[in-house]
This record gives structure tokens, sequence and C-alpha cells, in this order.
């Protein structure tokens, strides 16, 4: 069996770069924003077909396209830079040909093709059943031998992906809290993370998923239209978010990641931070190498040298005192859970 990592956190942590830098490993198959992706609705109980799983995989994400459609694309979002087949406007843009797809070919519906007469034939199973042959079969079609699944926003999948994947590896990649929050409020995917959160709060609901139209008429008139198939991108873009809130999210999601992660077995996890990536890239390169186990080659770290850029590191820093101060001060629990983490 393939070894399998996944790499957790909050996102905006340098995590696109690393899934960038996996990528040009000949032995990595870099699945890059799957779980972002597909993950919320390709974990049912009970086992599939191989049409049913299908189909999950390509149903368009209906906050993504809306996204694309109201002119708020994420950066992440590589299938509408080099368009194909599919639109957000009229077809929809399939799930997996989004981020995942682009990342690994120049052609995406092409290998979604590929994929389609592979995928729709297998036979009825459980889900992580068929997660694995989908990985079987993009590691066999660009023969690679590891997989390292990579997403933003990922870490509360650790226990789901923990019970579907027993076998699996985990990477806590993080960054400086005050730097990755202030990223956090200036990124359009976050700012929408925190008005669906303000959403889901008013209505009442758990996950993102729960979230219908109907919910919409509860809603003041600057949150309602966010629930529809597009709205002024002026409502994610323009609006005047508290960067502190962004603080408090960023020290949440590593709290929750680093102990969900502390359960596990030392052999099956690892953290990585950004700043030692920038400080000794090829020393934390060739740890990764090892534990995700591929070689650490030499043209391999000098790529991926040459794709890591910390011109950004320490933004943070540049902020007026008193923002700066009250951003730490709510990224403090985070950093205190990192930071005994880190020293056990």
């Amino acid at each position: 069996m393939r070894t399998l990592t996944f790499v957790v956190g909050t996102g905006r942590s340098g995590s696109t770069a690393l899934s960038r830098i996996l990528n040009v490993h000949p032995d990595v198959l870099s699945l890059n924003e799957y779980m972002a992706s597909v993950g919320d609705t390709v974990f049912p109980e009970g086992d599939l077909t191989g049409a049913e799983f299908w189909r999950a995989l390509t149903l368009p994400a209906r906050w993504f396209d809306a996204m694309i459609r109201s002119g708020v694309p994420m950066p992440e979002f590589l299938y509408p830079r080099n368009p194909g087949r599919y639109a957000a406007d009229t077809t929809g843009i399939p799930a997996l040909s989004l981020m995942v797809l682009p990342h690994l070919t120049d052609d995406p519906d092409g290998l979604l093709d590929e994929l389609r007469e592979t995928i729709v034939r297998c036979p009825e199973r459980s889900a992580p059943r068929h997660h694995r042959a989908l990985m079987d079969a993009l590691c066999a079609r660009f023969g690679r031998d590891a997989v390292v699944e990579r997403s933003g926003y990922s870490a509360h999948w650790v226990p789901r992906l923990r019970a579907a994947f027993p076998e699996a590896r985990f990477v806590h990649l993080f960054r400086d809290g005050p730097d990755c929050a202030l990223s956090m409020s200036r990124h359009p995917g976050y700012r929408m993370i925190f008005l669906m959160r303000q959403i889901k709060e008013r209505v009442g609901v758990e996950h993102f998923t729960d979230l219908t139209a109907a919910h919409a008429k509860s809603l003041p008139p600057d949150l309602a239209p966010l629930l529809g198939e597009r709205f002024d991108p002026a409502l994610v873009r323009d609006r005047d978010l508290p960067l502190p809130e962004f603080g408090t999210l960023w020290s949440e999601i590593v709290t929750g990641a680093t102990g969900c992660l502390a359960a596990l077995p030392e052999a099956d996890r690892t953290t990585l931070a950004y700043e030692d990536l920038l400080d000794a890239p090829r020393e934390e390169l060739t740890r990764l190498a090892a534990f995700v186990g591929v070689e650490p080659l030499p043209s391999w770290l000098d790529s991926g040298c040459e794709l890591l850029d910390g011109s950004r590191r320490g933004a943070a820093r540049r902020l007026p005192d008193h923002e700066l101060a009250e951003l730490r001060e709510r990224c403090a629990p985070g950093t205190r859970v990192l930071e005994e983490a880190r020293a056990r």
C-alpha cells in the first residue's frame, strides 16, 4: 500500500507553496486542496458504487462556484485561469477540477475523463476505499509512490481522516499567529469563512453544508445574499472585518489541531513551522521527505528552495502598535499550545 500523508493546519501558512514543492518530487503525488474540494460530500456512511462516488467527486462546490460567479475567486482556484469545458456560470466546475487536477496537469478535462473511465467501474465499497482507489489511479497515471494531501483550513478534519485512513500520517503545518491571522483577514476565502461562521451562529446550524437559501430569510441584508447563487463582491471584499477576530480564529484552529494530533502515536505525526522552513529549507524538506517516505533528492531540494518566498514574513509587525498588541493577545492561547507541544 502506498504511503499516505495529510498536511493539515490553518491555511495561509505557506501550504500552497508546500504543495508546489511536493509536486515537483518525482515520487510524490501531491493532492492539492483535495479535502477542501470534496471532503464535506464524499465521506458518507455505508457503501457507494463507483458511479455514486464519481458523482460526488464531480458535483460542483456550491460556495466556490458562487464566489467565482460573484467576482471574488480565491487565488487557489486553478481551473478558471486556464478554462476548459466547464464554467461556474453555466455548467458549474466539478469539485475535482477546481484545484486538484490542474495542479497535476495542464489538461484537467482530459485527466477528468481518464479518471471517470476507471472510477465508475469500481465495485460497491466504502468511501475510504474509493478514495484510495482514486489515489492509486493517479499514482499509476503519474508514476508516483507516496500520496501527500494538503488543504488549507483542514485541521478540523483530523479525527475524520484518522478514522477513515488509520494508516495515514499527519503533518501539522503552522505559521506565526499574527502573521497568519493578518493574511487570513485579507484573503477572500477566509473572509467568506468568517462571514459564514457568523451566519451559522445566527441561524443555529453546525456545518456550512447545512446552510440553505431558506436560512437567508432570517438574516440581515448584509449577510443574506451570501447564501445565494451570486452576490455583490463588496459584501466580502470591502467589508470592514475586525482583525482581532482572525487572531481568535487562528488560535482556535491550532489549539484544536494540536489536541487532536497529540492523541496519535508519535510515529504518525510531526510538525512543520513555516518560519523553520524559510530558515532551514534543506533540513526541513529532508525531514519531511523522510516522514512521507521518499528520498530527499538534491535536485528536488534545489527546486524547493527556489519555490519558497519569505517576503511576507513578519507582515504583522508593520501594524500600528496597538493593533499588533491586540492581535498578539488574541493569538496567545494558540501560541502557548504550540510552544508547549514543541517543548515536549
